[in-house]
């Protein structure tokens, strides 16, 4: 083992986990604050994203302070029961990010819909939808995981090597192989479609807002129209977090599947594994607020009130 990489993982997780707390707090002290002060500013995506901040701030408490902790030395006696919940915790809310950022497109493909779309209709009834799709997403997964209570325990000897994904502090009693094969094939088949329907819904909102874009254009001058229009400022955000999570996500999830195929530990690799699944919780904020106007106008009326 590496003591000074060690030491280097321990701090990037610090910083990485300490920006990211900070973007999402923000983020979702806005949100609060708009649903209980300023509900008449509540925009429909703000309970999805409001969603995908709390998801956001779970994944980078539980996945990365046990990281820093392991990083300088610092071995987490959490039992069997903390073993559990923290990996159980890790494993819904990346599925939460995953979901609420896939319904996240689809929601703003819907809504910039053309009006003689055949979907049109959705756009009437989509907002109904939104809360017991999420509500329905945080059962199921919780669902789906439970499984992680039952097979994980405790790991309290790290220098067993075996085959398996484990980490430092918690690892699987692995049953028959047929049947982790099975449920390993159900949840990449699960992402695969989310992934899928996050990818194709963007690409289909590009479109229309580059068709709108050169529409406009007819009617609006060239620097305004080339020039920090809503439309340019979506599709840029929609280009950025699709292409964030998509990049982390299949990237840790080539890691995994080789850390779990593989006979021994590989600390270095596993802990860049784990930096690499923080780094869309801890980005994503951040991408959020440069294009949340609230924010200024929020401080606006205070300083106007202040003032007063």
């Amino acid at each position: 083992m590496c003591w000074p990489c060690d030491k280097i993982f321990g701090i990037c997780f610090f910083l990485q986990i300490f920006i990211g707390l900070m973007g999402n707090s923000l983020l979702f002290i806005l949100y609060m604050y708009i649903f209980l002060i300023l509900p008449h500013k509540k925009k429909p995506t703000d309970v999805i994203l409001a969603h995908l901040t709390f998801a956001n701030t779970l994944t980078l408490v539980f996945r990365g302070i046990p990281n820093i902790l392991l990083s300088f030395g610092i071995s987490p006696e959490m039992g069997d029961i903390g073993c559990k919940a923290v990996v159980y915790i890790q494993r819904v809310t990346r599925s939460i990010s995953l979901y609420t950022t896939s319904l996240q497109s689809i929601f703003q493909a819907v809504t910039i819909t053309l009006s003689n779309s055949k979907w049109v209709w959705l756009k009437i009834k989509i907002l109904t939808f939104i809360q017991p799709s999420l509500l329905f997403s945080w059962i199921i997964n919780m669902v789906i995981y439970s499984e992680i209570i039952l097979r994980n325990v405790a790991n309290r000897n790290i220098t067993d090597a075996r085959s398996g994904y484990y980490a430092a502090y918690c690892k699987t009693e692995t049953p028959h192989r047929y049947i982790v094969a099975t449920f390993l094939s159900a949840i990449f088949t699960r992402d695969l479609f989310l992934l899928s329907l996050m990818t194709c819904s963007s690409i289909y909102m590009v479109n229309i807002l580059f068709r709108h874009r050169k529409t406009a254009q007819h009617v609006r001058s060239t620097i305004q129209s080339s020039h920090g229009s809503p439309e340019i400022k979506a599709t840029k955000l929609i280009l950025m977090l699709v292409s964030c999570f998509v990049f982390f996500y299949w990237t840790n999830t080539f890691l995994t599947v080789y850390l779990f195929s593989v006979s021994g530990s590989n600390w270095q690799l596993e802990s860049f594994g784990n930096y690499i699944a923080s780094c869309y919780p801890s980005i994503c904020p951040f991408l959020l607020i440069k294009n949340e106007n609230r924010i200024s106008r929020i401080n606006y009326i205070k300083t106007r009130i202040i003032g007063l």
